[in-house]
């Protein structure tokens, strides 16, 4: 072999030498780079999972208070009706009373209603039919206790129940409706109290 030989044979021995160390350093670097990697993968997984796991606790409890909100409008709803069909009730049963009875419930919203004037107070045909003899006196005593007057008209207002009194030209509504309507909210708390506390 000769010397030049043995200098290429060097060259190339060492070169293969550092080529080696070079390839496994760069492997090395590699795996270091790969278990980087893996480590942020698994960190954004579970960051991820994190997340999910929030946004879905966080969907459940908007479905959850959703879910609530629907059965307490609903509980509300059906409350509110009950208390309407009770109210409803309550006046067609005063509506539909006995006359005897019927005519008891008008004087006590005429001793109620009547005011301290001279005035005039109005029936609907049907009760005109139907009143009892001595109903325009007391009519009148209710008035008269109230420091007023009323004259009973006989010619009918287009009404169903309760009467109209007119002080002065102007009309005092006291059919049941009108009154029932004038209490509504009064009534519908009294209800409420009676069915659900």
């Amino acid at each position: 072999m000769t010397g030049l030989e043995k200098i290429t044979n060097q060259i190339l021995e060492e070169a293969k030498t550092s080529a080696a160390a070079a390839l496994e350093a760069a492997q090395k670097e590699a795996g270091e780079i790969l278990e980087e990697a893996k480590k942020a993968c698994e960190a954004m997984e579970a960051e991820a999972d994190e997340k999910n796991a929030l946004l879905r606790e966080n969907y459940d409890g908007r479905v959850k208070s959703s879910v609530e909100q629907q059965r307490r409008t609903a509980l509300l709803r059906a409350k509110q009706e009950m208390i309407a069909e009770v109210i409803a009730e309550a006046q067609e049963t005063l509506r539909t009373e006995d006359t005897e009875s019927y005519f008891r419930t008008m004087e006590k919203i005429l001793k109620a209603y009547a005011l301290a004037e001279n005035g005039e107070i109005y029936f609907s045909a049907r009760d005109l039919t139907r009143m009892p003899a001595d109903f325009e006196k007391k009519i009148e005593a209710a008035a008269e206790a109230k420091g007023g007057s009323l004259v009973l008209k006989k010619e009918p207002k287009a009404i169903e129940d309760g009467f109209i009194l007119v002080y002065g030209g102007i009309e005092e509504n006291c059919t049941l409706k009108a009154l029932f309507d004038a209490k509504k909210d009064e009534l519908q708390d009294k209800v409420n109290e009676i069915l659900f506390l």
